[in-house]
């Protein structure tokens, strides 16, 4: 099951859940075993620059912000006005950016960013068409540096079903390489992770 997640976080995670549906994809915040999985992939050493997709109410970003050197940037795009504004409540040192992740590229211009030495994504996959999960892929292939590294997340009830098979399918043409970790066992529910480096197959 999750750790403790704080009050505020889970009020604004529910708040948000009700009021967009088509949104929020989780049932639950991501627990700090999960957060931990996905952010393997954050530079530890040197400044470096990680953009956060999907932030919601923060797990994630905490994680990220344990790892990062000083003088790294960390970039967080959130779709939902109100979890953008709790986010910037909250997690005062990172930026956070109230945006689409399907116009990743200029928002990062916007930003100032020209590479992305990783990428982390709790996007909901499973409520995108197919359009829209090629469109943000080919955007996050575009922002990562030549060694950075993409990663996300799934859960396990869906690993099986037809639609998170096409996701797999999509990640390996945009991605020469792409790992499965997981079970992680301590979330509700259970999640995997993909991790996803070189792109360029289809970019």
């Amino acid at each position: 099951m999750n750790e403790t997640v704080a009050a505020p976080d889970l009020r604004a995670f529910m708040s948000a859940a009700l009021r967009r549906q088509g949104v929020v994809g989780a049932i639950a915040p991501s627990s700090p075993a999960l957060a931990r999985a996905l952010t393997a992939v954050v530079p530890t050493r040197g400044a470096s620059t990680v953009v956060e997709l999907g932030p919601g109410t923060g797990p994630i970003s905490e994680a990220i912000h344990r790892r990062l050197a000083p003088g790294s940037r960390h970039l967080a795009v959130e779709i939902d006005p109100d979890l953008a504004a709790h986010l910037r409540r909250t997690r005062p040192w990172m930026e956070t950016v109230h945006g689409d992740a399907a116009d990743l590229g200029r928002l990062l211009a916007e930003a100032g960013i020209d590479r992305a030495d990783a990428v982390v994504s709790t996007l909901p996959w499973s409520l995108f068409p197919a359009g829209l999960q090629e469109r943000v892929l080919g955007e996050v292939a575009g922002a990562l540096a030549p060694a950075g590294a993409f990663t996300t997340v799934t859960y396990l009830p869906a690993f099986a079903l037809a639609g998170a098979r096409a996701l797999r399918r999509r990640l390996r043409s945009v991605f020469d390489e792409v790992l499965i970790t997981g079970p992680v066992w301590r979330n509700l529910p259970p999640g995997m992770t993909y991790v996803c480096r070189r792109p360029g197959k289809r970019v």
